[in-house]
């Protein structure tokens, strides 16, 4: 049975109808599946560089590789390097296509990577500006984007060792080698922004960027902060979000408000995202999740637009509540990998 029997109607034709070429390039690639090396992908892909988003927020960045800010790049929300790295990614931009995109990777690394293997957010680049959600989301966004740095291994060690808190000192032991932060600050995704107890958020960003690491290349310490990081997002069941909330009693409401871009904010969707990049579309503990995501198309087999940085970030990605080509791409996505 093809898994486009989930929809309600002919979104696939819809997004390749699109007049956004990056929507026909990511609909080419995710949802019809095109090979890489595919004439017409490549076109597209050529020409979503050239046209929309990711040619516009291009045309932004400094000459030096940073936009807005020099440093580290996590202010001004949401237009710095931290936030223009994230949404080209997410929008599909590659280092292949235009040099600009390696020139300002390389330059985030520079300024935000510590030899630790610590992503920062302070504009004096401490050690201790590490969170979760920033490292996760960064070392993602960089692999995405298609960029390598052999740097790149000691933030997704510190990463790793962190989640499962293996070798890492209390906050507390100020004199140790490795040791955890007031944001970083224990193990399964503690987060001092919610009360030291594990952050859901973050850990979504987490496994995003494990997510990336081919099976054949993921050490032993890699594959046991998958494997912590998996237990604790199945340790309830994902739809209802019932993870640790440092400061109310339910959980966020923006969990169930599928959005595009997705900055350190999250839903739903974006744990299925997580889970399937891992391995998991099969997995019946994400029976309710799926039904959750299917519940949210229309009679088109359309997604709406739920969550939005409209006048925050470079540019408005759609209209709030009304059927959106970039919500679409994300849940077709992850319901093609169950089928």
């Amino acid at each position: 049975m093809s898994w486009q029997n989930q929809l309600r109607g002919d979104s696939v034709s819809w997004l390749l109808e699109s007049e956004n070429p990056g929507v026909r390039y990511l609909a080419l690639r995710d949802v019809v599946g095109l090979s890489a090396g595919d004439k017409e992908l490549k076109s597209m892909r050529r020409k979503a560089h050239k046209e929309g988003p990711i040619a516009h927020i291009l045309s932004k960045m400094n000459e030096e590789g940073y936009w807005q800010r020099p440093g580290t790049g996590y202010g001004p929300k949401y237009k710095s390097t931290v936030w223009a790295l994230i949404l080209l990614a997410q929008l599909g931009a590659s280092v292949k296509e235009d040099k600009r995109i390696r020139q300002a990777c390389r330059y985030y690394l520079d300024h935000a990577l510590n030899p630790g293997g610590q992503i920062s957010a302070m504009t004096n680049n401490s050690p201790s500006g590490t969170v979760d959600c920033l490292q996760g989301n960064m070392l993602w966004s960089l692999m995405e984007l298609g960029y390598t740095d052999p740097r790149m291994d000691s933030a997704y060690e510190w990463m790793a060792r962190t989640t499962t808190g293996e070798g890492v000192a209390p906050m507390k032991e100020k004199h140790a080698p490795v040791r955890y932060f007031a944001g970083k600050c224990g193990p399964t995704f503690a987060c001092g922004a919610n009360n030291k107890l594990p952050c859901a958020w973050g850990g979504v960003k987490v496994l995003l960027a494990l997510s990336k690491l081919p099976v054949e290349e993921r050490s032993e310490l890699i594959e046991r902060a998958i494997q912590h990081g998996v237990d604790f997002f199945f340790s309830v069941d994902p739809s209802a979000a019932k993870y640790p909330n440092g400061w109310a009693e339910k959980p966020s409401g923006n969990w169930w408000k599928f959005g595009f871009p997705v900055f350190y904010v999250t839903d739903i969707l974006q744990i299925a995202e997580a889970l399937m990049g891992l391995g998991y579309a099969k997995d019946p503990r994400l029976a309710n999740t799926l039904e959750l995501i299917r519940s949210k198309q229309d009679e088109k087999g359309r997604w709406p637009l739920e969550y939005n940085y409209d006048g925050k970030t470079w540019m408005r990605f759609g209209k709030m509540k009304e059927p959106n080509e970039w919500v679409t791409l994300r849940a077709l996505k992850v319901l093609k990998a169950t089928g």
